[in-house]
């Protein structure tokens, strides 16, 4: 008996956690994202422009699925970056699909917003203890456990 309340308690303490992580990680999120005004463009084509220079060159549809969109959307969010010079098209080699690139001036553009949100949030971990900051690496380390069973 004692087996099924631990068990019992261990979901509702599971949920309870993971429910505070989800908000936490939201709001983290939002607060490091208010930087990504600086890059001029938008959060839909920053987003987009993400999954081509973090996950390579994709096809309109690979990129609408990377982004939970339907292909309309993202087509309209590729025309913009295209405009831009942040995204190329390449014809594949049977000429009915392309595949998107990220360009050198989309990738810069990125890593510059990623390198300025990294330095707000650093900036904010300064304010904690050394131990705190450890205890905050040990925690990464399980997070990064938990991200890779899901």
């Amino acid at each position: 008996m004692t087996d099924v309340k631990s068990k019992s308690f261990s979901a509702g303490k599971a949920f309870e956690t993971a429910d505070r992580l989800h908000s936490a990680a939201i709001h983290l999120l939002r607060r490091l994202r208010v930087r990504d005004r600086e890059s001029g463009v938008g959060p839909a084509q920053l987003s987009a422009l993400s999954v081509l220079v973090f996950g390579g060159p994709r096809s309109l549809g690979e990129l609408a699925d990377a982004e939970q969109v339907r292909p309309p959307t993202m087509s309209r969010i590729v025309s913009g970056l295209e405009r831009e010079g942040l995204v190329r098209r390449h014809a594949t080699e049977d000429g009915r699909r392309v595949r998107l690139e990220a360009s050198a001036k989309g990738t810069k553009i990125l890593q510059e917003g990623r390198k300025r949100r990294v330095e707000s949030l650093a900036k904010a971990l300064s304010s904690l203890s050394e131990k705190e900051q450890g205890q905050l690496g040990d925690f990464l380390e399980l997070l990064q456990q938990v991200i890779r069973n899901l």
